[in-house]
């Protein structure tokens, strides 16, 4: 899915493929003289979580549900902060560590505005998108809980 939001392009995939880190930035700011700042983040599966060895990690989404989720939220940052393009690619079925499965880009004139709009794309996907993670690992296999940290990072940006 992208959609322009004013002059902010934003482009919002769930897929099952990897992604190129190189070619999203490119497709991002092609053309494009009015950004000063890209940040990126990838999130990568490990290889251990709290002390168990993980083999596999198997990711499952709610179609169409979490696609207008994560725009909700990308409309919420759009409107905080003065951004010029945003992607978000988030990928489901089964990986294994060092596989890609999440990609978040900010963009703007300036690096704070693409550094806050990150992390708030970041907190919000960690606690709140639809999706739904079952690690295998050396204890078993089982459902991943919430974890508390990721909770308290996601809160600091609650409107008072």
């Amino acid at each position: 899915m992208t959609s322009p939001v004013a002059a902010c392009p934003v482009t919002i995939r769930i897929q099952e493929g990897d992604f190129d880190i190189a070619r999203e930035i490119a497709l991002l700011t092609n053309s494009r003289t009015d950004i000063g700042a890209v940040v990126s983040f990838s999130g990568i599966c490990r290889a251990d979580e709290d002390s168990a060895n993980v083999a596999a990690l198997t990711l499952e989404h709610y179609p169409g549900m979490a696609e207008e989720e994560i725009g909700r939220h990308v409309d919420e940052a759009t409107s905080r902060w003065p951004l010029n393009g945003v992607t978000v690619i988030h990928r489901v079925g089964r990986f294994m560590p060092g596989q890609n499965i999440v990609l978040v880009l900010t963009a703007s004139q300036h690096r704070q505005a693409a550094f806050q709009a990150a992390e708030f794309l970041m907190d919000y996907l960690k606690t709140s998108a639809p999706f739904w993670k079952k690690e295998e690992s050396s204890t078993g296999t089982g459902w991943v809980e919430a974890h508390a940290r990721d909770d308290e990072a996601a809160a600091r940006w609650t409107k008072s």
